[in-house]
């Protein structure tokens, strides 16, 4: 039976982030366990090979039929792998709002203000641009600014300037609100993810054991503490353990799945599926959101956004060889290359939408192909108040968890999709955006309420932010504290997306990673 002070369940963003935090300094012995593989291959690391990554780095699950999407089952994309989502995510670099960690502090995560996590984002951060009140210059995350940006992308952008909405080059600084081109978590011109960041360059410690194609089946707790973890690595189970303690890292998902699997978790639930009760605790897999997300297309006869065409074809061929060559060129694209963020609904405390621009035409997560040429732009929910949950379809670690995010549940969500949509459109019939013809893909009357929520509800999905199912609070219900310590176990903490009591406005993995890094001070202070 192998043992270790600590064991970290999944190697994503934030997992990643923990276990090289604690392993970095020798003292610990580390265990971190990982379902999938390395993802250490030329389609993981090549940015403009997102659409095309393999079935091994992405559970692919799918959710419920979802009432608010007219009853279609809504797709859901997790990373598998070292790294997590951040070895297949479009690695946009957002942290959301100041008023985002202000909210969860005054909601009873003490600690968690703004001015408590900075510390943290800039110790991550390794930017190109260099350190300054905001960012860190010579964190493990290399964030890069984009060197190959598409002609429309730029045009998106002059074109929201064109509409008096401000120009933001870092969105990451005191203003959020504006539109402008994203930085990215890329080095070099390759995808730099959570595992390259954190966990690659310890590889070869002693003290850091990482076991790939591991399933973790659950949590082993004896009179009421974590003291390992059960895993099954081909037809092999074993236990291992832990002197000091777990830390479950394994995503909005998968975290709530893993506790329910242990006997953590609804009680009704449990033994409605034959899983012995070790705590009952009903907020395992409750509180779920997730960003809404509609995206708007257009084709244009243009050939410069990126598309399937003979040309298209051609220049993409000639990408690939220049960037196994260089590293530069169109390859080195994160397809979401502009975006911004901007407040539609009057009672907002913060920017309320985001948008993402992508140069090409996007159907279905791009799983429908389209031939063409054409740009999309997405426009999300950033604080929607819809909820759902995570549940067990199965006593089995290998079937994937029942996922229902109960999306436009609340149509306070619609109302604002709603506007982001037609902000949207503005944008593209506004210059120069406008100069390349578009022609829409999906034609509504945008201003017919009734016309647009059909198409909002025929067409809407998730932008890839699951969080909250394992919801940090002061409360007694809440599922950790603010050390990340999970309530009513010992030994057990919590590090990833889940634990958000509200969801960021932004993209999730840079905030993920925080965590990671937060969760292995706590564990540090803890053990001594």
């Amino acid at each position: 039976m192998q043992q270790f002070d600590i064991i970290v369940i999944g190697g994503g963003s934030a997992g990643s982030a923990a276990a090289g935090r604690l392993a970095e300094d020798g003292t610990k012995r580390v265990c971190l366990l990982e379902a999938g593989g390395k993802n250490d291959n030329v389609l993981v690391k090549t940015p403009g090979f997102m659409p095309f990554l393999l079935k091994n780095t992405n559970y692919r699950y799918d959710t419920v039929p979802q009432k608010g999407l007219n009853g279609r089952i809504g797709y859901q994309p997790r990373g598998k792998g070292l790294g997590g989502s951040s070895a297949i995510n479009a690695m946009v670099y957002i942290r959301g709002n100041k008023w985002d960690y202000d909210n969860w502090a005054a909601m009873g995560c003490d600690g968690w203000a703004y001015d408590d996590v900075l510390p943290y984002f800039k110790r991550s951060e390794g930017n190109v641009r260099g350190a300054d009140e905001f960012h860190g210059g010579d964190g493990p995350l290399s964030v890069s600014d984009q060197t190959a940006v598409n002609p429309t992308s730029k045009a998106f952008v002059s074109s929201a300037e064109s509409l008096q909405l401000r120009r933001n080059e870092d969105f990451n600084d005191a203003e959020q609100s504006g539109f402008g081109i994203y930085q990215v978590t890329q080095k070099d011109g390759e995808r730099w993810s959570a595992a390259r960041a954190y966990v690659e360059p310890l590889r070869e410690r002693d003290n850091l054991t990482i076991l790939t194609g591991t399933l973790v089946e659950k949590l082993v707790v004896e009179n009421g503490r974590v003291t390992g973890v059960a895993i099954k690595r081909g037809r092999k189970r074993e236990t291992i353990t832990a002197t000091g303690g777990v830390i479950l890292s394994a995503g909005a998902f998968n975290s709530p799945q893993i506790l329910m699997l242990s006997g953590i978790g609804p009680a009704d639930h449990l033994r409605e599926l034959g899983i012995d009760l070790v705590l009952d605790k009903p907020s395992v897999g409750s509180n779920l959101q997730d960003h809404i997300d509609y995206v708007s297309s257009w084709e244009t006869e243009s050939k410069d956004p990126i598309g399937d065409s003979l040309a298209g074809t051609w220049r993409m061929v000639k990408a690939m060889v220049e960037h196994r060559r260089h590293r530069t060129g169109i390859m080195t694209t994160p397809y979401a290359e502009a975006g911004g963020f901007w407040t539609v609904m009057p009672d907002a405390p913060a920017p309320d939408i985001q948008w993402h621009f992508v140069p090409a035409m996007l159907e279905d997560h791009g799983r429908e192909k389209v031939k063409g040429h054409g740009f999309s732009l997405h426009a999300c929910v950033l604080r929607p108040e819809s909820r759902g949950t995570v549940r067990l379809n199965a006593n089995d670690a290998a079937a994937p968890p029942r996922l229902d995010p109960n999306f436009l549940d609340d149509d306070r969500d619609i109302a604002a999709l709603r506007a982001g949509i037609r902000l949207s459109h503005r944008i593209a019939e506004t210059s120069p955006l406008a100069d390349y013809n578009p022609v829409d893909r999906h034609p509504v009357d945008l201003n017919d309420d009734v016309a647009l929520d059909a198409l909002i509800r025929n067409r809407s999905d998730t932008v890839y932010h699951p969080v909250g199912t394992c919801r940090m609070g002061g409360d007694e219900d809440s599922v950790v504290d603010p050390t990340l310590k999970a309530r009513g176990i010992e030994g057990l903490w919590i590090a990833d997306a889940s634990i958000m009591p509200k969801i960021v406005s932004g993209n999730t993995n840079a905030p993920s990673i925080m965590i990671g890094e937060r969760c292995a001070d706590f564990v540090k202070a803890a053990l001594g």
